[in-house]
């Protein structure tokens, strides 16, 4: 079962966009893409709030996510968020393919 996380950065002052540029151009988002089980980091802009930057995270399964929040990077990044003076919003979520009751609202 894989596991999807919105993660929202909002900050002031453009700084939610800083950081997404420092976690690339660090290698940050580098070395998290290629950790084992990790399917997807990817960070995106939304058009209706320029202070507002979302992460899309996917991992494998929980025992992959926590071995990812366990590593050193976790560390990092949290230095560079306290950098930026972000505030995070978190939202998980389970693929529809689990819960089959939900299948008649997907149109294919």
């Amino acid at each position: 079962m894989s596991l999807t996380i919105n993660i929202y950065y909002k900050g002031e002052n453009g700084s939610a966009r800083r950081f997404a540029e420092e976690m690339v151009s660090s290698g940050i988002v580098e070395e998290i893409r290629a950790k084992e089980g990790n399917q997807r980091y990817e960070y995106y802009f939304p058009m209706d709030d320029a202070e507002t930057v979302l992460l899309i995270d996917q991992w494998r399964d929980q025992e992959a996510l926590d071995a990812h929040h366990a590593s050193d990077i976790m560390g990092r990044i949290m230095d560079l968020r306290n950098k930026y003076d972000l505030h995070m919003e978190v939202e998980r979520f389970i693929p529809a393919e689990e819960n089959a009751a939900d299948e008649r609202f997907i149109k294919k």
